[in-house]
């Protein structure tokens, strides 16, 4: 497909990448890797029917990891002129002799490698013009305001559409890489007034403008959900089932793929330390890697050390069958890469066959949660306690919406006290869940 709007061809972005490896080696590197990238995109924001933002974005730049021996240097510059990048590949090599020595130091082994370069479709340039833009948010924000007079104001409707392109290389002679796409629509807005106001948002992103929901769905939801909020109370302090609504339970995903993490591992700041084929899941919790499915915002061939991708098993039956491990965090801890320097690629909690109005059937006494609130995850303990709010469940139905309460757990007993997975799958960025039922929590409320 072509790459119309960037400034720099594929072939170009690979001879400033082989210009880089050339200068490092000359400067006197024994080994090095670099990265050349450049993205351009558009955003609109309309809030109360006018146009409050465009921006638009254009960035390029280079990253040159270089080493000298067991000696590591690093620098980056947006400045593309010859005379910039020679620069920038001197200043990581002074760095490199500054430096102490670092036994983990170094490029990947280089049968691990990637050598196949399949086209996992990302790449969808959206022909969006400013007008229509911001007629996409117009719409979205309208279709909000149209739910109900008790939607007051809104914090916005948004449309963004992003490309991005990059070549990876390094001196083993391995250099590949891709453009992709990033289309965004969002939709936040206040139901009720004064002390009773409730905000809630909605939004979508995808590789394809075409996969997107209609911006009245999006902009429909939000308004439905903020005016769900209204009458929120507290509920006296107590344990009961807790579940976490889809988006949440990303979440949940999210402190598990931190805990399991190389960085996490070697430092000794993970409760799941010497955890690897150890029951750490109820043993119907299943998570698969599937870096390789078409258009998905987590894929890729090859990780950020150019290692290649592959399928794998993370958990099965709740046990933990492998790790999130970099070149450098597998060396410090004696193993091997998973392939996952720079983040997870398209990690899926496999749904069970119950709908979330089902699962909320199934709750004699407990609470849905749908917003949380600070920070407050301990992961070399586990320790878990969050800002809440959500509905309230009576005999299997909503009986009242819930604020102002904190959630307090244990991630080790939370993963172990998942009873359900939902049918209900949602994706957000690399990471795919349903809701998910948490046996027991502690609430405290009023």
């Amino acid at each position: 497909m072509s790459r119309q709007g960037f400034s720099y061809t594929d072939a170009s972005l690979r001879e400033i990448a082989q210009n880089l490896l050339d200068h490092a080696r000359a400067g006197g590197a024994t080994a090095t890797e670099v990265d050349v990238s450049e993205g351009f995109g558009q955003s609109v924001t309309v809030r109360r029917g006018e146009v409050e933002t465009i921006e638009y974005n254009r960035d390029k730049g280079i990253g040159v990891t270089v080493y000298v021996g067991q000696r590591r240097g690093y620098a980056s510059s947006s400045d593309l002129s010859p005379d910039a990048m020679r620069a920038t590949v001197d200043a990581a090599l002074s760095i490199a002799r500054f430096t102490a020595e670092d036994d983990c130091a170094g490029l990947p082994d280089a049968s691990l490698m990637a050598s196949e370069f399949r086209d996992l479709d990302l790449f969808h340039p959206w022909d969006l013009p400013v007008e229509g833009a911001i007629d996409l948010a117009t719409r979205c924000e309208d279709a909000a305001f149209a739910v109900s007079s008790g939607i007051r104001n809104s914090e916005g409707a948004s449309v963004s559409a992003q490309q991005s392109q990059f070549i990876s290389a390094n001196s083993l002679g391995f250099m590949a890489g891709y453009a992709s796409t990033r289309q965004y629509v969002s939709c936040s807005v206040i139901a009720g007034e004064g002390d009773a106001m409730q905000r809630e948002d909605w939004y979508a992103s995808r590789r394809s403008a075409t996969e997107l929901p209609a911006p009245e769905a999006i902009g429909d939801y939000a308004a439905r959900r903020a005016l769900a909020r209204l009458g929120a109370r507290r509920v006296k302090t107590t344990r009961v089932p807790v579940l976490f609504e889809a988006p949440l339970a990303i979440g949940l995903l999210g402190h598990f793929v931190q805990a399991a993490s190389g960085g996490a591992l070697y430092r000794k700041s993970t409760f799941l330390l010497d955890s690897l084929g150890k029951q750490i899941f109820s043993p119907q919790v299943r998570i698969s890697e599937r870096p390789h499915i078409p258009r998905a915002m987590g894929s890729g061939m090859f990780d950020d050390d150019g290692v290649a991708t592959v399928d794998r098993e993370v958990v099965e039956g709740g046990v933990l069958g492998g790790y999130f491990l970099s070149t450098y965090s597998a060396r410090k801890l004696g193993m091997q890469t998973t392939g996952n320097a720079g983040g997870s690629h398209n990690l899926i909690l496999h749904s069970g066959s119950r709908s979330l109005a089902d699962m909320i059937g199934s709750i004699k006494r407990g609470l849905l949660v749908t917003e949380l609130l600070g920070h407050g995850v301990n992961y070399v303990t586990g320790d878990y306690s969050r800002g809440a709010a959500g509905y309230w469940i009576e005999n299997g139905e909503i009986a009242y919406p819930v604020q102002e309460i904190t959630i307090a757990g244990n991630l080790r007993d939370m993963f172990m006290g998942i009873k359900e997975i939902g049918a209900d799958a949602l994706i957000r960025g690399s990471k795919q869940s349903g809701s998910i039922l948490i046996d027991r929590m502690r609430i405290a409320g009023a």
